[in-house]
């Protein structure tokens, strides 16, 4: 393994760039550091004016969650004047905190939309997910994506507002870096369904009328109609600590008991099943949605890469044990079963077995207990 020289992050991360000083992705809050924000402020602007003159009723759609980015997304519309409907695709394992920050955002002043999947559909699609790509959160982002979509056709509403880039923020060609735009090839690309569309999944188990809520519009349709979908990262500084903190100070909550996944009490708090999407990735990729929460801490300036390797061998193994049982009593299969199908992506490459144990050959953290 090998690793970025300012933070903690590894060259297997997917779409992850190194240079030749071997720093990756950090250059992103270098190219930040160089963006002209007032500038990009007012080409908000001009986005806002834009869909506020063609609406008919609702100018935009907010994916939210209820979490702290959505909430600090339906404060920033609503600062600038627009009138949003709020869409959520509802998790199978929302959380009563996750609920509780739903009905508070929904109380700062928008309609909203709830948008619930056929139970059985989500089940078979999830451990469909799961067996094919180890991928079980692949019905999830195609949700999250999909529904807005389709409600802004639907209703003819002129604008989408995403939150972040997690192309700009986590490592991605310069072209989806730079962007302002979610379309189709940032969807194959960044969209985390593993490159697949909903018409990749029907076969015996899923029908083409069973995959209806993770059919989205084709670029050329949204051009039609006029809908634009923005990302907010685009225009304003994007840093989750000051989503943050202007969430919380409109009534959003964090978790009490820690972080349910990575090292931010108040991300992933609204879904007992994203922590096993994340923890996936140790397989995978041998990181945790730790790693990338210390990036940016790092990235930052909040953190040194000493205090983040601190908090990695504090932490130690980060199995979500709780929530694994969670996931497979609603799946209906044994934690033997679910153990043995995520065994089948562990990448030879990054893990050695050895000593009766599977290892990570030059692991950042030297005194890792393997067993």
């Amino acid at each position: 393994m090998k690793y970025c020289q300012r933070c903690v992050t590894p060259h297997s991360r997917p779409n992850i760039r190194f240079d030749e000083s071997g720093r990756c992705n950090c250059a992103t809050s270098d190219d930040k550091d160089r963006i002209d924000w007032d500038a990009r402020e007012r080409l908000f602007r001009e986005v806002v004016e834009n869909a506020r003159r063609r609406g008919k009723g609702w100018d935009c759609v907010i994916p939210v969650s209820g979490g702290k980015d959505s909430t600090w997304q339906v404060l920033k519309c609503l600062e600038y004047g627009l009138k949003p409907l709020a869409v959520t695709w509802r998790p199978p394992g929302r959380t009563a905190l996750g609920q509780r920050n739903l009905d508070n955002l929904i109380g700062l002043g928008v309609d909203h939309l709830d948008f619930s999947i056929n139970p059985s559909v989500e089940k078979r699609f999830t451990w469909l997910a799961l067996e094919r790509h180890g991928a079980p959160a692949v019905p999830m982002h195609m949700a999250l994506f999909s529904i807005p979509l389709n409600v802004a056709v639907k209703y003819d509403i002129p604008l989408v507002v995403w939150g972040e880039n997690s192309a700009f923020e986590y490592g991605g060609e310069d072209d989806a870096r730079r962007g302002f735009a979610l379309d189709e090839a940032w969807l194959r690309t960044y969209g985390v369904t593993q490159g697949t569309t909903w018409r990749d999944w029907i076969g015996e188990e899923l029908s083409e009328r069973d995959m209806t809520p993770y059919m989205w519009p084709s670029d050329g349709e949204l051009k039609a109609r006029g809908i634009l979908a923005i990302f907010l990262g685009y225009y304003f500084r994007w840093d989750p600590s000051t989503t943050y903190a202007v969430a919380r100070a409109h009534g959003f909550r964090e978790r009490a008991e820690g972080a349910r996944t990575g090292f931010y009490n108040y991300a992933d708090v609204d879904d007992d099943f994203i922590s096993i999407h994340h923890w996936l990735k140790w397989y995978k990729f041998g990181f945790t949605r730790t790693f990338d929460n210390l990036s940016l801490e790092i990235r930052n300036g909040r953190m040194t890469r000493d205090e983040a390797l601190r908090v990695l061998r504090e932490r130690g193994d980060e199995t979500p044990h709780a929530d694994i049982d969670k996931f497979c009593a609603w799946l209906g299969v044994s934690r033997e079963r679910f153990f043995e199908v995520c065994e089948k992506f562990r990448n030879p490459e990054v893990w050695s077995r050895r000593n009766g144990h599977w290892e990570i050959d030059n692991f950042i953290v030297p005194e890792w207990s393997w067993s």
